[in-house]
């Protein structure tokens, strides 16, 4: 690793844009601890990034699965310089009233609570170097609504408000930061969009925005909802 090189800790890492940055920031020297709840896809980056790259299986609704894969980074490459929590789930497109409890209790758990378990986890070991930067992805949703998503921008909406609080109470030097990474060609989004999906840029256009964005992200941006610049916003 170069000077410069950071710790990144990545959730939702298997797909999308998680698996999207990986392949950015592995080749400019970036150490990257990512998991997700795939064994399957986990052991494929394992495969494909050795160390000093670390990838495990954790689903972040399992605090306690959260809490044993923390101890294991920290111990060593060591808390995190960039801490990004990108894993999330949305519900099949439908009015509020038609949505199954386990489907909307299931976006909550992992779009909330597993961001919340994940800062649990980790930053207080960033908090006593007073540095890092934590980014929790958010959402055009988080910030303005349309129907049939409902339990998606509840979770999103509460990303904004979770994260400009965590802002205030940081100490000098670190930074939280939520960040809407655009409109996107992901899985997620056909979930919603369908076919038009394809009229926005997929995640290999998208980090080619996205990744410099993140790397530069610093104690200035600390409490500001961003957006990554250069993409849709809907």
């Amino acid at each position: 690793m170069t000077s410069d090189a950071k710790v990144i800790v990545l959730t939702g890492a298997t797909r999308g844009l998680g698996r999207a940055l990986i392949d950015r920031f592995v080749p400019l020297c970036h150490r990257v601890c990512g998991c997700g709840r795939s064994a399957k896809h986990v052991e494929e980056l394992r495969r494909l990034f050795g160390p000093p790259h670390v990838f495990e299986t954790v689903d972040v609704r399992d605090a306690a699965a959260v809490d044993a894969w923390a101890k294991k980074v920290l111990a060593q490459p060591g808390p995190p310089d960039l801490l990004i929590n990108n894993a999330a789930l949305i519900n099949r497109p439908a009015p509020l009233w038609q949505v199954a409890r386990e489907e909307f209790d299931a976006v909550i758990d992992v779009n909330v609570k597993g961001v919340a378990n994940v800062i649990r986890a980790f930053v207080p070991a960033m908090v006593a170097r007073k540095r890092g930067v934590i980014v929790n992805l958010s959402s055009g949703w988080g910030r303005s609504t349309s129907p049939e998503v409902a339990p998606y921008c509840a979770s999103k909406y509460a990303i904004e408000g979770l994260t400009l609080a965590l802002a205030q109470e940081l100490p000098a030097g670190m930074a939280a930061v939520p960040l809407n990474p655009g409109v996107i060609d992901t899985d997620m989004l056909r979930q919603s969009f369908g076919d038009e999906a394809s009229h926005y840029p997929d995640p290999s256009e998208w980090v080619e925005r996205a990744a410099p964005f993140l790397l530069k992200l610093g104690a200035r941006d600390n409490g500001h909802s961003l957006t990554v610049p250069g993409i849709a916003t809907g």
